[in-house]
């Protein structure tokens, strides 16, 4: 739970990188968090709060895709093609996958060796 509350606590950190834990942790307690706000949707037949969640966690879910970019060595403008369909989602979840740059890159260090950093 650490981990998705410190992305939220980062929401407009766009800058520096972010380790694959933080990015897929924080991806699946969003995920179990929207489940649950579905069923919630269906008891009260309203999509209210399933789009509140959506408005209020969009951008420290950027925040946290571009850090993640940024940890592989890419710009975070590559996260863009993921609206080339089909071709660029598998594009992105590979690049969102792959192991981080080892030592320090143009945009800050590793946070693997640098736990104060993420």
């Amino acid at each position: 739970m650490n981990w998705y509350v410190d992305v939220l606590k980062n929401y407009v950190g766009f800058g520096g990188r972010a380790r694959r834990k933080e990015y897929w942790m924080f991806t699946l307690i969003n995920l179990i968090i929207v489940a649950v706000l579905f069923g919630i949707d269906l008891a009260i037949h309203s999509q209210i709060p399933y789009f509140l969640y959506a408005l209020a966690v969009l951008l420290p879910a950027l925040a946290v895709a571009f850090r993640r970019m940024h940890d592989t060595g890419r710009s975070a403008w590559w996260f863009f093609i993921g609206l080339v369909p089909l071709i660029g989602s598998i594009v992105i979840l590979v690049f969102l996958a792959s192991d981080g740059q080892a030592g320090e890159n143009k945009y800050g260090a590793n946070p693997k060796l640098n736990p104060a950093v993420s």
